[in-house]
C-alpha cells in the first residue's frame, strides 16, 4: 500500500484548516449569541485525522476553551492520539507494511 506525499500533505492542510476554522466560528457563535454552538466533541473530534496542530492554533490564535481545564484535558489526549498514530504510520512504514512515496501527484 502506497500513499503519494503530495495528497497526504493537501488532506492534513485541509483537516487542520477545518479544525483551525471551527475553533474561531465556535467563538464567534459564543460572543455573539446567534446561532447554534458547535459541541466540544464535534471540535476535539475535528482534531483527531492528525489536525491537533489546527486545532490548538485555532484554541490559542481566537482564545477559545483556553481557560476551561476539562476541554485542555481532552484536547492533550487528541495530541496524544495524533502523536501515536504517527508513530504507528512511521513504525508500519519501516516494516514496509506502507510505503509513502515523494510523488506530488
Amino acid at each position: 500500500m502506497s500513499f503519494p506525499v503530495g495528497i497526504v500533505a493537501a488532506i492534513l492542510f485541509v483537516t487542520n484548516l477545518v479544525a483551525f476554522a471551527a475553533q474561531g466560528w465556535d467563538k464567534r457563535l459564543a460572543r455573539t449569541g446567534a446561532g447554534s454552538r458547535t459541541p466540544e466533541r464535534t471540535l476535539l473530534l475535528l482534531g483527531l485525522p492528525f489536525a491537533a496542530l489546527g486545532m490548538l492554533l485555532g484554541m490559542n490564535v481566537f482564545r477559545h476553551k483556553t481557560k476551561k481545564r476539562s476541554f485542555q484535558a481532552k484536547a492533550a489526549l487528541v495530541v496524544f492520539a495524533n502523536l501515536l498514530m504517527g508513530c504507528l504510520i512511521g513504525w508500519l512504514a519501516m516494516q514496509g507494511t506502507i510505503r509513502l512515496e515523494l510523488a506530488l501527484y
